[in-house]
């Protein structure tokens, strides 16, 4: 139902799966393997995906720390973005890469939970896009000892949060990696 013309298409977007990003994650290899059975799903439908990648001072483009984690890669035919801000379509090529896809639906899994998922799902649906939040296949690191609460705490919380969004023309939603429905990807 999303507002965007002639937009009918769904992608997966995964975000900043990178090394030392998810270095100390909350349940980091239950989260990556949800990743990874979302895009054999995806990829079987031959629905777009597209990874976002995030470099900064600490994120330097090109290390190791930089890269995606080892479990999963980019497939040679899937977009990758690059992004300096939390949300991933401030200042990249996010938009325009979705509109060449003809794309109008999100599916988003990656991390971190409370700053580029939040930043970008909200992104997403301030623009138009129908967004799922894909509840079991994104993360965040423990900030606790900054006032936060607990990882387990802040992925619940903008599950349920999400799952109560709405706004004109637009559809947002929760859904697990084995069952979000990717019927309509390949469109």
């Amino acid at each position: 139902m999303t507002t965007l013309e002639g937009r009918s298409k769904t992608a997966v977007v995964i975000i900043d799966v990178q090394r030392d990003v998810v270095a100390a994650a909350h349940d980091r290899d239950a989260v990556v393997a949800s990743i990874g059975r979302l895009l054999d799903r995806a990829r079987a439908v031959r629905a777009p995906v597209i990874w976002v990648q995030h470099s900064n001072e600490e994120l330097e483009r090109g290390s190791e720390a930089w890269s995606i984690v080892p479990e999963l890669s980019p497939g040679e035919d899937e977009p990758v973005v690059e992004k300096h801000y939390g949300d991933a379509f401030e200042d990249t090529a996010l938009e325009q890469t979705l509109a060449a896809h003809g794309v109008g639906r999100l599916v988003v899994a990656g991390a971190q939970t409370d700053s580029c998922i939040r930043s970008t799902i909200h992104g997403g649906f301030a623009r138009g896009y129908d967004v799922t939040l894909v509840a079991d296949a994104h993360t965040t690191e423990d900030n606790t000892s900054l006032g936060a609460p607990s990882p387990a705490e802040v992925i619940a919380h903008t599950n349920l949060y999400w799952a109560y969004q709405d706004a004109p023309g637009r559809v947002a939603e929760v859904e697990l990696a084995d069952t979000v429905d990717l019927g309509s990807l390949a469109s």
